[in-house]
């Protein structure tokens, strides 16, 4: 792998590296080791070490005498080595257990060659290697179940660290940090006056934790500044992956495209301009008020908003190579996020909030990007009801979670299990507000004509045989009768 570390980042950190002492725990020093299977065995044991002393990154480093730390050269080249057929890296990446990201930089220093491995800390799992977990002792490397005090202090810096805590770019000077992060969006977001000097502005965001002292000196940016106020979150190369991508589809398939944009800002100070990109993406219909002919968006804007804040905030940061995405077809949306919901979809419309990304969550509360008091579903179910949509659709497949906004559809095009959903969101949306589904209720979220009410019967009676729904008293008659939510 390969990421754009500057030379003189890369001869600045060699130079930290090699005034160690001794070798540490997270810091390997060889000349021309170069057998894969000891190079994946020292990935695992130092992004473990990594972890449990609080850095960063990890690194090996060839080219440097282990005693002296004097630079000597090296004759070993990671892109020309081989396992068998196969790359090096390929089949490092290949056996690695999760998938971490590690990165080869090949630099001279006074004309001897030198190469370094980057290797990202663990993060909430132990990494593994051909399906073993090592660690370092001193400087040595050994399987981590022959060392249980350390498996399990290394389980507890997992528990103890979330996400935004943790470093998405480490040594960054004062000036470099004002152009990484859009510092007058978060000024701008917050109703904050911009601070008249750099000092000021470097205060502020370390005392929201977007930045945090370096030990080495200078900052280091935390993955929530990084993936709230990024200019650019390609700059932040564990984050590159996490930008928004829309994607607008021809028809109501995937086979043919017709426009794709990754987004490139952080989340907060990108927000409004990631809704109004998709707003203006979106079909639009034309009907007819009052004599007037006008444009509306297919979907609720509000509804669109809502979800889309869900997607960022409440998806699994830690899942490697995948991203919240927009996918606009002829006849719906999605919008899928990384990672499985910590709240059953059933209950999404009434469950109280709950995220695993609390800081970022917190943050775009105090912004007014999501809801202050639970996930917004509430807002897309009404939504959708007021205008007459079909009812959304929440899923979850073996790693993300989707949310399914449908154009309209007359009743009579809806099939059954249409109705059935549309029925349990409404009794759901009745009981949240303290009030109960009725046959006029339903009715009216469908725009069923009174005489017609045989219709809500119908729909009512099939989403009580798919036990969705319950009666609140079963002796009243059908015309009066209440309903809630089968949990209820």
């Amino acid at each position: 792998m390969t990421t754009d570390r500057s030379l003189e980042y890369l001869k600045a950190l060699l130079r930290e590296l090699c005034a160690l002492p001794t070798e540490t725990e997270w810091v390997e020093f060889k000349e021309n080791n170069e057998d894969p299977q000891q190079i994946g065995e020292y990935i695992s044991a130092i992004s473990n070490s990594a972890a449990l002393c609080g850095k960063t990154n990890g690194y090996v480093v060839w080219g440097v005498n282990n005693e002296t730390h004097k630079i000597v050269g090296t004759t070993f080249s990671p892109h020309k080595t081989r396992k068998g057929n196969e790359e090096l890296e390929s089949w490092l990446l290949r056996l690695l257990t999760p998938r971490i990201h590690f990165y080869f930089y090949n630099i001279e220093i006074d004309d001897k060659p030198v190469v370094i491995l980057e290797i990202t800390r663990a993060a909430r799992n132990p990494v593994q290697f051909q399906g073993i977990e090592y660690i370092r002792v001193g400087s040595t490397k050994k399987k981590l179940k022959a060392y249980p005090e350390k498996e399990r202090a290394l389980w507890r810096v997992f528990d103890e660290i979330p996400f935004e805590r943790m470093i998405a770019l480490d040594r960054v000077a004062d000036d470099d940090v004002l152009k990484l992060l859009d510092y007058p969006a978060y000024f701008e977001l917050l109703n904050l006056s911009l601070p008249d000097n750099r000092q000021g502005i470097l205060e502020r965001l370390e005392a929201d934790e977007m930045i945090m002292p370096c030990e080495a000196g200078g900052w280091n940016i935390t993955n929530l500044g990084a993936i709230l106020f990024a200019k650019r979150l390609d700059d932040f190369t564990q984050l590159k992956r996490k930008a928004m991508r829309v994607i607008v589809y021809k028809d109501n398939s995937r086979v043919e495209t017709v426009r794709e944009q990754t987004g490139t800002k952080g989340y907060a100070g990108g927000f409004e301009g990631l809704i109004g990109y998709i707003n203006n993406l979106l079909p639009r219909n034309e009907v007819v008020g009052e004599a007037l002919r006008k444009n509306v968006p297919m979907y609720p804007e509000l509804a669109v908003r809502e979800l889309v804040a869900n997607a960022l905030i409440h998806q699994d940061f830690f899942l490697k190579g995948t991203g919240p995405m927009v996918e606009i077809f002829s006849d719906r949306m999605e919008i899928t996020n990384p990672g499985i919901p910590l709240v059953a979809t059933d209950r999404f419309l009434d469950s109280p909030p709950k995220s695993r990304n609390e800081a970022v969550a917190s943050f775009m509360r105090r912004v007014g990007v999501c809801e202050e008091r639970g996930s917004g579903v509430d807002k897309v179910v009404s939504q959708t009801e007021y205008y007459q949509l079909p009812a959304p659709v929440f899923e979850v497949t073996a790693e993300h979670t989707r949310a399914i906004l449908f154009a309209h559809k007359p009743l009579n095009n809806m099939d059954k299990n249409d109705k059935i959903r549309a029925c349990y969101l409404h009794a759901c949306l009745k009981y949240v507000n303290r009030e109960y589904m009725t046959n006029s209720s339903l009715r009216d979220r469908f725009g069923i004509d009174p005489k017609n009410s045989a219709i809500a019967s119908r729909i009512i009676k099939d989403t009580l045989a798919a036990e969705f729904v319950k009666p609140v008293e079963d002796d009243m008659s059908r015309k009066h009768r209440k309903y809630v939510p089968m949990w209820a």
